[in-house]
């Protein structure tokens, strides 16, 4: 009889994350930053059908990359535990923190077990507050860790070179035109430091604004309004009564 193959546990991990992390690599980028009235979320994504920005609750949003059946099942998860929750206690019991770690659970036990391939997918929870210290964003990656973001976030593609240009820019109090073009900045720029231009077609771009009188907090931002606050560049945005013209989801 011949013996068994062995693969060592910390090897198989190695393994599975590298597979799991060029998966996540293939897909184009979102990036999440805080702005003065709430958080933008910005993805290069041409299809208006395929979202990787979704609302979870009434002030938690969601954002993914990688395969899209993965993370679309991760959100339908995501929704169904907020609205029990919310209608079990209470409203303000959902918590972006609550779901991040429902997430995190989930991404974990798959991550390693052995009968599945882990998850190619890579995950933001954002939650905006009564101020913007009050703002929570949290990163999953595959293997269900949480990393406590603050200011701006930046996931698949080439996150990190991303991640280090906005850590560069970001700054507190930007409005939402500023923090825009800064996020569609990062989304342009190729890994070898070119630059490309993105339109308002190539991209899904949706806020959480705090200044909203309605509980649901989420608004898309679409069509000849994107192109607006897109051309604005860094001038002063009409921020909450912009959100307030967007599409609802």
């Amino acid at each position: 009889m011949s013996t068994p193959f062995y693969v060592s546990p910390q090897q198989a991990m190695a393994d599975r994350a590298e597979y799991a992390r060029k998966g996540i690599a293939r897909g184009r980028s979102v990036v999440v930053l805080q702005y003065n009235d709430g958080v933008v979320f910005v993805a290069e994504n041409p299809s208006r059908a395929l979202h990787k920005v979704s609302e979870i609750y009434d002030r938690i949003a969601f954002a993914a990359v990688g395969k899209y059946n993965e993370f679309e099942n991760l959100r339908i998860g995501g929704v169904r535990y907020a609205d029990l929750r919310g209608y079990t206690y209470d409203r303000d019991d959902v918590t972006a923190r609550g779901l991040a770690n429902v997430y995190a659970q989930t991404l974990g036990t798959i991550f390693s077990s052995a009968g599945e391939k882990p998850y190619e997918v890579e995950l933001i929870v954002a939650e905006v507050g009564a101020a913007p210290e009050d703002d929570q964003i949290y990163r999953l990656p595959h293997d269900g860790s949480i990393v406590d973001e603050h200011g701006s976030v930046a996931v698949g593609g080439n996150a990190d070179q991303i991640s280090s240009y906005l850590d560069q820019r970001h700054r507190d109090g930007m409005t939402l035109s500023e923090a825009l073009k800064l996020a569609v900045e990062s989304l342009a720029r190729d890994t070898n430091g070119t630059e490309r231009t993105l339109t308002a077609e190539q991209l899904e771009v949706a806020v959480l604004d705090r200044k909203r009188p309605q509980q649901r907090k989420f608004k898309r931002l679409l069509g000849r309004q994107l192109s607006r606050l897109l051309e604005e560049g860094s001038g002063s945005a009409p921020e909450a009564g912009a959100a307030e013209e967007a599409e609802e989801e």
